[in-house]
């Protein structure tokens, strides 16, 4: 079977698969919960110099997705400090303790958090444009603790390669990319009113729909520096984590997947990885990490249209690539597709569209 385990920073992971700080790890014992179900480290929620103060309604499924208007941990540091971190490490994985959020409450927490950290994790969701709050985040960990410091960048129209390429500057040793995105709204139809309970009715978005977004900001990020990247965003399943690795990613932070389904999705998506580097010759996630960036680089810029290439063989006649196509350049005769290749632009989206992969990329 492949090899899942993973080296990051010093620290040895058994697998990729890790909790994303947030209400998987709400205290010591969901942490542990993480743990038995498999994740191959634990990621604390972020705590502050004060409890949160968190609205209610705060989570919500929507349609490919999830809504949470969620903050940092409402327990009070000190109880963090004095039980809930203790009783993490009794799980013998590796901690990373996640702390936010300016330089200053970074510089009070960090040295008190150190016995108990294997790494830092700190959260930048609320610092805006100016990447100065971040860089001077990252300094104060930095002289307080001598672990790993990884930094959670947001997508909030921040230019992910700068914010990359400042924190790398600043001293940290990875990043974690991306945190959820907002603020967002879902209104229930039935009664009127926003599902959060926040200020205006706002959430943030996780879940699937966050995933292509993730990916896109862990490919630009791998060009820019050479630090190893968290993936954070809408896995849930092994595919998942696979197109995060070949982007760019070491390892991957799960979520809303062990919301909606218990911690037992860090095992199962563990698995999966396992399961599909087996199937595809694959011997450890190193073989594939950034992959796509050198199928990219190897795949020249076309303007003309490339027909797909049909497997006659594999077609079952299902029909979603003929009502999908825009140009009507496919129709299915007896229950076999046939592609006009004077129709087609190589627009793809046939190949993507097509379950049984009968349609392939050429």
């Amino acid at each position: 079977m492949a090899d899942l385990r993973v080296d990051i920073c010093g620290l040895a992971f058994p697998n990729p698969v890790l909790p994303a700080a947030g209400p998987p790890g709400r205290d010591g014992r969901a942490l542990l919960a993480c743990a038995e179900g498999g994740a191959g480290g634990l990621v604390a929620k972020t705590i502050s110099t004060r409890p949160a103060q968190v609205p209610t309604p705060n989570m919500a499924e929507i349609p490919h997705g999830f809504l949470n208007c969620e903050l940092w941990s409402e327990l009070p540091p000190e109880q963090w400090l004095e039980h809930e971190y203790a009783l993490a490490r009794t799980a013998g994985l590796p901690l990373i303790v996640s702390l936010g959020y300016t330089a200053q409450d970074i510089a009070e927490l960090a040295p008190r958090a150190r016995p108990f950290a294997d790494a830092l994790e700190l959260s930048t969701h609320y610092i805006g444009e100016d990447a100065q709050p971040m860089v001077e985040a990252i300094r104060a960990a930095k002289a307080a603790v001598d672990v790993p410091v990884f930094v959670k960048l947001s997508p909030l129209g921040r230019e992910m390669r700068r914010a990359a390429r400042l924190a790398q500057q600043a001293g940290a040793d990875g990043i974690a990319a991306i945190n959820s995105f907002g603020p967002c709204m879902a209104i229930d139809i039935e009664t009127g009113l926003p599902l959060m309970g926040s200020h205006e009715g706002h959430g943030w978005l996780s879940g699937p729909a966050l995933k292509p977004l993730a990916v896109r900001c862990i490919y630009e990020i791998a060009q820019e520096v050479d630090l190893p990247i968290l993936g954070v965003g809408g896995v849930s399943r092994g595919e998942d984590a696979i197109e995060m690795v070949m982007a760019g990613a070491w390892a991957v932070q799960v979520c809303t997947a062990a919301i909606l389904r218990g911690p037992q999705v860090y095992g199962r998506i563990a698995s999966e990885i396992g399961r599909w580097l087996d199937e595809h010759g694959y011997a450890s996630l190193a073989d594939i990490r950034g992959l796509a960036h050198r199928q990219a680089a190897a795949r020249p810029f076309r303007t003309q249209a490339v027909p797909p290439r049909l497997d006659v063989g594999r077609c079952t006649g299902c029909r979603l690539c003929e009502q999908s196509c825009p140009l009507g350049a496919i129709r299915v005769v007896d229950r076999t597709a046939r592609l006009n290749l004077t129709l087609c632009s190589g627009c793809g989206l046939c190949v993507t569209r097509c379950r049984p992969r009968a349609l392939l990329a050429c």
